[in-house]
């Protein structure tokens, strides 16, 4: 992972940033992290020790913070950014349905992301969250937060449910994308998600051996050795005609994180922190689109 040495193509916020996969596929887009954010201590380990060389004056300037909902971290965040990110956890909104406003969204960590927006005004955002968000409170949670971003904060508001699949990679993972821009070059923009591209992988590449399951179990923590009969089972599978279980190096090339990618942590660790990484080719891919529209303005 070379570190960026040219002028960079767009700037952008990595909020929720886990282990880093949205820096990732921004950075192989030519853009430069200004600020993250990420409150478990095992990830910042994973995302600062892959990072630090990437992205160096991240660290060095002290952008890389811990708990977002502290108002003197979010004050930190520049001003003038392109892109603001966030695979943001899904809370509950106590009072969905009734206020449709900033107020539902108190409480939640979807309000952090919104009051973001709204005093930093980035020209677009890309938020992804796991696919049972629209169905979450039947329907009214996702209702609220496309209101918000919609009515009260002015921007546009694009949203899909992507397959990891669809862009390339051996894993299902269905997750809705919703991309987002501000309300003075909106009008100017026809977002349009990119079609779906054929496997890159399959299980057999990611063992490298015959594996006759092409696309592989979502990556969890629980049932971890089951077997391969187990219907918990995510991590066992059938190679060479041999039991074979996956580990660290393989769910990496599953998520479109590159070999070098390494992890400070235990093995639980790694793929617990795996399993709640996006994608990063399906990142990259839908991050493409966002970047062509901005840089056409």
């Amino acid at each position: 992972m070379e570190v960026l040495v040219n002028k960079p193509k767009f700037t952008f916020i990595d909020l929720f940033a886990g282990i880093g996969g949205f820096h990732l596929a921004l950075h192989h887009l030519g853009g430069k992290c200004v600020f993250a954010s990420e409150w478990d201590t095992h990830a910042r380990k994973t995302y600062e020790h892959n990072f630090s060389s990437l992205t160096p004056e991240l660290f060095s300037t002290q952008m890389f913070k811990g708990d977002i909902t502290l108002p003197e971290n979010k004050d930190l965040i520049p001003e003038n950014i392109d892109l603001l990110c966030a695979g943001f956890p899904c809370q509950p909104f106590s009072q969905a349905g009734q206020k449709k406003g900033f107020d539902e969204a108190r409480g939640t960590l979807f309000f952090e992301i919104a009051e973001i927006l709204e005093k930093k005004q980035p020209k677009a955002f890309f938020l992804e969250n796991v696919r049972h968000l629209l169905a979450h409170d039947n329907g009214e949670t996702f209702s609220v937060i496309k209101k918000i971003l919609e009515d009260a904060l002015g921007y546009s508001f694009y949203y899909k449910v992507i397959k990891a699949s669809d862009y390339g990679l051996p894993t299902y993972r269905p997750r809705v994308f919703m991309i987002g821009f501000r309300s003075d070059i909106k009008e100017k923009i026809q977002f349009d998600f990119p079609e779906p591209i054929p496997l890159q992988l399959t299980m057999s590449d990611v063992f490298q051996g015959d594996c006759p399951k092409k696309i592989g179990y979502t990556i969890r923590v629980g049932g971890r050795g089951s077997g391969l009969h187990d219907r918990r089972n995510w991590d066992c599978y059938l190679v060479d005609g041999k039991e074979r279980r996956l580990g660290t190096p393989e769910a990496k090339k599953m998520l479109g994180f590159p070999e070098q990618f390494s992890f400070p942590v235990s093995e639980l660790q790694a793929l617990k922190q795996l399993g709640n990484s996006v994608a990063v080719n399906a990142v990259q891919i839908v991050a493409e689109k966002i970047v062509e529209n901005l840089t056409s303005l």
